[in-house]
């Protein structure tokens, strides 16, 4: 399969050296190098889903709006001053 990549120019350079050193193509030395790189990537562990507690009620109080940081932050200190 034929595609465009973008490699530094530097590495590129080291790349072609090495096809040459080795007797082969910049394409083998690139196929190999990924094939390496890939067989050593070890799978991710699956982490299980996380769930938000939750709680009954009915739902946001009056007067509470989410968009509002400010607002709420106000609303939750004026709650924690009453007893």
């Amino acid at each position: 399969m034929r595609t465009t990549i973008r490699i530094n120019d530097r590495l590129l350079a080291e790349a072609k050296k090495l096809a040459a050193e080795r007797g082969t193509t910049l394409t083998a030395v690139i196929e190999d190098s990924l094939r390496a790189t890939i067989s050593r990537h070890e799978p991710r562990a699956r982490r299980s889903k996380f769930r938000f507690p939750t709680f009954k009620g009915g739902g946001l109080q009056p007067g509470v709006d989410l968009d509002e940081t400010s607002a709420l932050l106000e609303l939750m200190e004026d709650r924690n001053d009453t007893p």
